[in-house]
């Protein structure tokens, strides 16, 4: 069982909090950040939601101080907005996640849950070079940090509208796990290479695996059609081979995509999202 702090929020946040994700976990409240730093001196907290009025810098240094009284606290920020500057402080801080205004409190119960019953994750996400049109990480091959990048890569393409944004964070994703599962076997000693870059016409990920390349072989076990039988028969034919459940990678990033291009060996990929084929949406 852990223990959380919520600063200042309630409505539906605060009732999504205390609904069935986190049962079987304490969570209190607090009026402010100078309570909370009173509480984290007087009891063993696991994770701390800051406020969402206060912006990031703010958290961050909050953060700080936190840290000072109970090194292994995660903090999960919200924040009224985050720049790319900012969510880069963030990744470096060790924050734990970050969320902006549309807040999804089914979204921040879910990462409060997996914050709480996280362990070994302070270094999961490196950031190895940070500039406003380009960033690359190291990103080791675990499940709940794939899901962690992603939320800060939602924060990060604002640019995009909501709809094409998740289709294209839900294909970055899978491509992700590919390369976890397939490049290092879920190793988490081991890491994925990831770059997000923006150009004046596109959005581009890269993904660097540090298997030995992708067997073209086995694209049996990634499913080709959205037609239900085929998905059915795919999940069965990745239970026989006791591979995590999914297998739509390929499917979701060839749809998704504009441009999907695989190095000789398999282990890098490249995907490609123009801008120009969105219409008035994007500015």
């Amino acid at each position: 069982m852990g223990r959380a702090l919520v600063i200042r929020n309630d409505g539906p946040i605060w009732t999504a909090l205390h609904g069935g994700q986190l049962r079987g976990h304490d969570i209190d409240r607090c009026g402010g950040d100078v309570e909370a730093l009173q509480l984290v001196r007087q009891r063993p907290f696991d994770v701390v939601l800051t406020a969402a009025e206060t912006p990031i810098s703010e958290d961050l240094a909050l953060a700080e101080e936190l840290r000072a009284i109970r090194s292994g606290l995660r903090i999960i920020v919200l924040a009224p907005a985050a720049t790319h500057d900012e969510l880069i402080s963030a990744v470096r801080a060790h924050v734990f996640a970050c969320f902006t205004p549309p807040f999804d409190p089914g979204a921040i119960a879910d990462m409060m849950r997996s914050a709480l019953n996280a362990s070994h994750w302070r270094d999961d996400l490196e950031v190895v070079s940070a500039l406003p049109h380009w960033f690359t990480l190291r990103v080791s091959c675990h499940l709940l940090t794939a899901d962690r990048l992603v939320r800060f890569l939602t924060e990060h393409l604002t640019v995009l509208p909501d709809d094409v944004r998740d289709l294209v964070l839900a294909a970055f994703r899978e491509m992700l796990l590919n390369a976890m599962e397939h490049g290092a076997g879920f190793d988490p000693t081991k890491a994925v290479e990831v770059t997000a870059a923006r150009t004046s016409r596109a959005i581009v990920y890269y993904v660097r695996d540090p298997g030995g390349g992708f067997d073209r072989g086995a694209l049996s076990r990634a499913t080709a059609s959205a037609e239900r039988d085929e998905i059915v028969a795919t999940a069965m034919r990745r239970a026989e081979l006791g591979l995590r459940p999914g297998g739509f990678g390929m499917l979701i990033a060839r749809q998704v995509a504009d441009e999907l291009v695989y190095n000789e060996r398999g282990n890098e990929v490249l995907m490609v999202k123009y801008l120009d084929r969105l219409g008035s949406a994007v500015t």
